[in-house]
């Protein structure tokens, strides 16, 4: 089922690296200017971004692990989660990541009704 993702092309603004272009940063934006090397597609100019480069719809989203996230923002949800995973077996297919609005309270909740059902949290760490 897994398979390796591809690889892909750093896709840089142009002039990055350049030494009186300190100020550009590793980031990619879309070439607007109308005489930009990089937007009429110069080879020179590097990569862009392009639908070439996605992956297939059957390991977009996974992780190198081989497992997909699934998204928990309270007590309810990760609930839910423990039913299906009994019914159908998900735990195997998915990894839990925490909201980043979570409180400190509700966090350590969620945390401690995953380890009893040894559930792997991504960002399970309290600090």
């Amino acid at each position: 089922m897994f398979t390796k993702k591809k690889n892909h092309p750093k896709f840089n603004v142009p002039n990055f690296g350049a030494k009186n272009r300190k100020r550009v940063k590793e980031r990619w934006r879309k070439q607007r200017g109308i005489d930009n090397k990089k937007r009429v597609k110069k080879a020179f100019a590097g990569a862009s971004p392009s639908i070439g480069y996605g992956n297939p719809k059957e390991i977009k989203g996974i992780r190198k692990d081989g497992k997909k996230l699934m998204l928990i923002h309270n007590k309810n949800e990760i609930l839910k989660f423990l039913e299906d995973s009994k019914s159908n077996n998900t735990n195997q297919l998915y990894n839990v990541v925490l909201a980043s609005n979570l409180s400190k309270k509700k966090r350590s909740e969620i945390i401690i009704l995953a380890k009893q059902n040894n559930i792997h949290i991504v960002n399970g760490a309290i600090k």
